[in-house]
């Protein structure tokens, strides 16, 4: 893990003491009414975060600002959010799978083998890496009761499309391969990521159906359609983690011009086929411009009839699995998911 700064530090001791106040309070120190958009009520906590976030200071994410410090600031995002305290799991080991780098979480439970998660982290595709995603797969392989394997493939500018779905693929088929080398249940191996993470784990949950599909598809606040703009990209374009700003500094980095959005590799929800598929998860939050197109993934696959449990978060933000150290809320909110993972995978 990259170090932590004095002033990181001084800065997760904050949020987390402010995430401890009553809502009244929080409300009154985000220095705005309470906020209400769409139907729903932004949770007082991730209010008051949101709202430090931005007395901080925020990065412009133009074409000004480089590959490098964009990756930068996600880590340092991560850092923060994650905490001053690791979260305990059974082990961690560093492996190499399929070529690229990738993190073996083991969770502390004796019985039975346990499930597989094959992980894909968020970045848009151009950012994150095992480390801005360590928290969130702790907290997975604690409470879902599974192994966890993070993997670290690669990324634009560097590498063009497909190489990111190359190395999806190749790291699930890997895991099906060594499930019982990692101690895991090699009849339960799922997949699952966080927004571009997301996209990873629905085409590899389209691509490898049938007698090599996933036992399941965890979906948070997936990206899985490029092409077109819906209601929430409008709704929530700034003031909520993910910016209308950021989603076009990655998509000028991993869709140069020319290159087709229509792709059902890079838009899952255009793929013509949705039946068939592995069992889904799909987890939306309320104030996420990604939130529509994920709830229409969710109804397009039990539209299929794909078994499907889809549930929103209302109150919280795109990103709130990585704010989990700092903020009771998004922690719950991810302690859900992973009980929500754990229930289905017990069932297969």
């Amino acid at each position: 893990m990259a170090p932590v700064k004095a002033r990181d530090r001084v800065e997760r001791r904050l949020a987390r003491l402010l995430a401890g106040l009553s809502p009244a309070a929080q409300i009154r120190l985000s220095g705005r009414p309470q906020v209400e958009l769409d139907g729903q009520r932004l949770e007082p906590e991730a209010q008051l975060l949101l709202s430090l976030r931005e007395k901080l200071g925020q990065p412009v994410w133009d074409e000004t600002l480089s590959v490098e410090r964009g990756r930068e600031l996600t880590r340092e995002d991560a850092a923060l959010g994650a905490g001053p305290r690791s979260y305990p799991v059974g082990a961690v080991r560093e492996l190499e799978v399929a070529g690229v780098p990738a993190r073996h979480y083991a969770p502390d439970e004796a019985g039975a083998r346990a499930p597989l998660l094959v992980y894909y982290h968020g970045g848009g595709l151009v950012a994150g890496d095992l480390d801005t995603h360590d928290f969130p797969c702790r907290v997975l392989c604690r409470h879902a009761g599974a192994h966890v394997l993070s993997i670290g493939y690669r990324l634009a500018p560097e590498h063009r499309f497909p190489a990111w779905v190359e190395d999806a693929l190749a790291a699930y088929d890997w895991a099906r391969a060594n499930a019982a080398a990692l101690g895991a249940d090699p009849r339960r191996v799922a997949v699952g990521g966080d927004s571009a993470g997301g996209t990873l784990a629905t085409v590899v949950a389209q691509e490898r159906r049938g007698e090599r599909a996933p036992a399941l598809q965890l979906l948070i606040y997936p990206s899985v359609d490029i092409s077109r703009l819906r209601g929430s990209h409008t709704l929530f374009a700034s003031g909520f983690y993910l910016t209308a700003e950021l989603i076009v500094w990655y998509l000028g980095h991993f869709l140069p011009a020319g290159e087709d959005p229509l792709d059902p590799r890079r838009s899952p929800l255009l793929a013509p086929q949705l039946g068939g598929l592995a069992p889904a998860i799909v987890v939306t939050s309320g104030f996420d411009p990604l939130r529509d197109e994920g709830e229409e993934y969710a109804r397009r696959l039990e539209q299929a009839g794909t078994p499907v449990l889809a549930r929103r978060f209302s109150g919280l933000f795109h990103g709130f699995i990585n704010s989990g150290g700092v903020s009771p809320a998004c922690l719950a909110a991810l302690v859900e998911v992973a009980g929500m993972t754990r229930a289905t995978l017990s069932r297969r």
